[in-house]
């Protein structure tokens, strides 16, 4: 019997500690099974999707920048993806033709962040307005839907559309980019769901050099995982406030994801050691 297939659909996905840490997870679970990447241009998003599916595929995952055109492509979402609207996990149903769409994300961040986060927060900084922004804010909505959310992006457009999307659940509100330090510096949580700062470019930020914006009694969280310590975090961390990277949050929707597809627990322990080795060893 050939082995089970899973793969990671993104462009691109070379970077990624996703084939090292499921590999370890296969291993450790005694299952026979490959995760492998696929690097897809936004174009090629669909046909990638239906050739795994024809080859039997049991599930993927998808990331950057696919995640938005996947909650388009599946035949049923769960209340995580149908709130983010953006799919990272599919499940392929093989006995029925029908793909399911979850978010793991939502929890993933949640999860890498709600520990370090001491009071109610009030007030929120979200620098993206993709995929992983989508998962913050669903999160946020689930979990603290008190907040205020001030989102900053590039294009005033995208960062206006995501506001309008999740209006009825929580209030987010876009900001200008130009005056993206004022907000950062009256805020208690700031999160990067964009990938600026992604290795190769792990010497970019989404703040400029010298920025006195942050300050301590701040949680400052990376979506962004490799380098684990970007510069936005170094740019937190000088300034004293406390700094989540992005490694807790891949190993929990990783982790997630497993389960999703297994309908059996995953070796989170087993998984986060093979990401730390993986990311350890090219520093």
């Amino acid at each position: 019997m050939a082995p089970k297939l899973f793969g990671l659909l993104g462009w691109p996905v070379g970077h990624s500690a996703s084939p090292v840490m499921m590999a370890a997870a296969f291993k450790a679970l005694q299952l026979d099974a490959v995760y492998l990447p696929f690097p897809l241009a936004p174009d090629r998003f669909e046909v990638g999707l239906n050739g795994l599916a024809a080859l039997g595929a049991v599930g993927v995952n998808v990331t950057i920048p696919h995640k938005q055109a996947a909650w388009k492509s599946v035949s049923e979402v769960s209340q995580a993806a149908a709130l983010a609207k953006a799919v990272n996990t599919i499940r392929f149903e093989t006995d029925s033709n029908v793909r399911i769409g979850h978010n793991t994300d939502v929890e993933g961040w949640w999860q890498s962040v709600h520990p370090h986060l001491q009071d109610p927060i009030s007030e929120v900084v979200l620098f993206g307005s993709g995929g992983a922004a989508r998962a913050v804010l669903a999160a946020l909505s689930i979990h603290q839907p008190q907040v205020k959310v001030y989102v900053l992006a590039r294009n005033p457009q995208s960062a206006q559309a995501l506001s309008q999307d999740f209006c009825k659940t929580i209030e987010v509100t876009p900001k200008s980019w130009d005056d993206r330090e004022r907000w950062v510096a009256q805020s208690s949580l700031v999160v990067n769901a964009t990938s600026v700062g992604m290795w190769p470019n792990s010497h970019q930020s989404v703040l400029p050099d010298g920025t006195q914006a942050f300050h301590s009694g701040q949680v400052v969280q990376d979506a962004v995982y490799r380098p684990r310590k970007t510069r936005f975090l170094q740019q937190a961390e000088k300034m004293g406030a406390q700094t989540v990277d992005g490694l807790h949050m891949l190993v929990g929707q990783g982790a997630a994801a497993l389960e999703y597809w297994l309908r059996s627990p995953a070796p989170a322990d087993v998984m986060m050691a093979a990401a730390k080795s993986f990311l350890d060893d090219e520093v």
